[in-house]
């Protein structure tokens, strides 16, 4: 029996995906290609079709099936294609019944994601898990972005309970994880869904305190403007709680930042990478921004470049901006394709420079690096770390950085 799942898009959809291979292996599917497709942007689309089509060269005897938030918010899309043998909604694709091959099964089977009520599963495979295993806490999103699809994706915010959680970590770590990821699409979100609503401060504490023998906890992307008072403390507080977050900017300008329903203001974003520096000066910072947003003029765009330096963002992901359908920012004026690359391509230079900047500073120094395998490892402040030594996945290394090629830091 074969199934192959080929995932696109963030890390979440990842760990959907490996969920989906073991309900599928478990129900006896043979030559199954799974394509878990992501819609965040109108490229992540494209591939997902592409992959679609070299699946069905590649393996002409299996049968191809789409899920993901693509299939969830494009179902007609992928179904018009016909080398798909099936399109498999959110609520659908975590029922054990969905991927029972003795059962017959419509070619579409997609319902409101407003529906849905799931947590995917953890995946069962260690070997995804090591060194770094990413744990889901959260998934869905109550908010409304006007270039965001994911909401029609993915439902409502739906918390993992926290017992669900710190076990799972359990399970990873003694599976052979050095370092836990708390992933979620709307991870600040998490526990507003749950009794007493709790708090993902609360959360990281428990965490820390429940499962000593977890030497490395890190957090996904998070939304500044909702992180709390307990999680800002263990930030202070807790060395295990690695010094890196990664936020959700997306513009430095206020009127765009008003115009995409955010809920923070340039000034927030400053502040808090201030007070969160002062809490922990060895932080990271990491950050999503998006170029050529529409409406955005040349000044505005500039506030986004300075933002970043502001900030002291080190890891930049840029978006050129990329209009989907039922977004509102599709329905506004659009930034003419030409400016959104060149825009894009002068903030990821921005990227480059602050990253080398960054690296530089950490030249000379002893850093306790986890070795990923092949010649790599990771810092606590999620620096890539070349080494020279032969070294397991897994491993913890005490190294000197001698220099860095304005990518990654080099170890002595």
């Amino acid at each position: 029996m074969t199934v192959d799942v080929l995932s696109f898009g963030c890390r979440l959809n990842a760990l959907d995906g490996e969920s989906v291979r073991a309900l599928a292996l478990a129900g006896g599917a043979r030559d199954l290609v799974v394509v878990n497709a992501c819609a965040v942007t109108a490229e992540a689309s494209r591939q997902a079709r592409q992959a679609v089509r070299r699946a069905a060269r590649e393996r002409p005897e299996a049968r191809i099936a789409v899920t993901g938030c693509g299939a969830q918010i494009e179902p007609e899309r992928f179904a018009a294609m016909p080398e798909v043998a099936r399109v498999v909604g959110l609520s659908a694709r975590m029922r054990a019944e969905t991927w029972d091959a003795g059962r017959s099964h419509p070619r579409v089977e997609v319902g409101a994601a407003s529906e849905a009520r799931d947590i995917a599963p953890p995946p069962a495979s260690a070997d995804i898990l090591r060194p770094r295993a990413f744990v889901q806490a959260q998934t869905g999103c109550d908010h409304s972005c006007t270039f965001c699809v994911i909401p029609l994706g993915r439902g409502r915010s739906r918390s993992t309970p926290v017992e669900a959680v710190v076990a799972e970590i359990r399970r990873v770590v003694s599976l052979g994880a050095q370092e836990a990821v708390l992933t979620g699409v709307d991870l600040t979100a998490w526990g507003a869904d749950l009794p007493d609503r709790p708090t993902l401060g609360t959360l990281v504490r428990k965490i820390l305190r429940d499962i000593p023998e977890l030497p490395r906890l890190r957090l996904s992307s998070l939304d500044a403007v909702e992180i709390d008072e307990e999680l800002m403390r263990a930030l202070a507080e807790e060395d295990r709680l690695m010094p890196h977050l990664h936020l959700s900017l997306q513009s430095g300008d206020d009127m765009i930042l008003k115009r995409m329903k955010r809920r923070h203001s340039r000034a927030d974003a400053v502040r808090f990478c201030e007070r969160a520096r002062a809490a922990r000066p060895d932080v990271a910072f990491g950050a999503d921004v998006i170029a050529g947003f529409p409406t955005e003029t040349e000044a505005m765009f500039e506030n986004s470049l300075s933002l970043l330096e502001a900030c002291g963002v080190a890891y930049a992901h840029v978006f050129p901006f990329s209009p989907r359908p039922d977004a509102p920012a599709s329905r506004m004026p659009q930034v003419s394709p030409e400016v959104v690359k060149a825009r894009a391509a002068r903030l990821r230079e921005r990227g480059a420079d602050l990253l080398a900047r960054h690296l530089a500073l950490r030249v000379g120094r002893r850093l306790s690096v986890l070795s990923e395998g092949r010649g790599v490892a990771r810092a606590a402040d999620f620096s890539t770390v070349r080494i020279a030594q032969e070294a397991p996945r897994g491993a913890f290394l005490d190294v000197l950085i001698a220099g860095h090629d304005g990518r990654m830091l080099i170890a002595a």
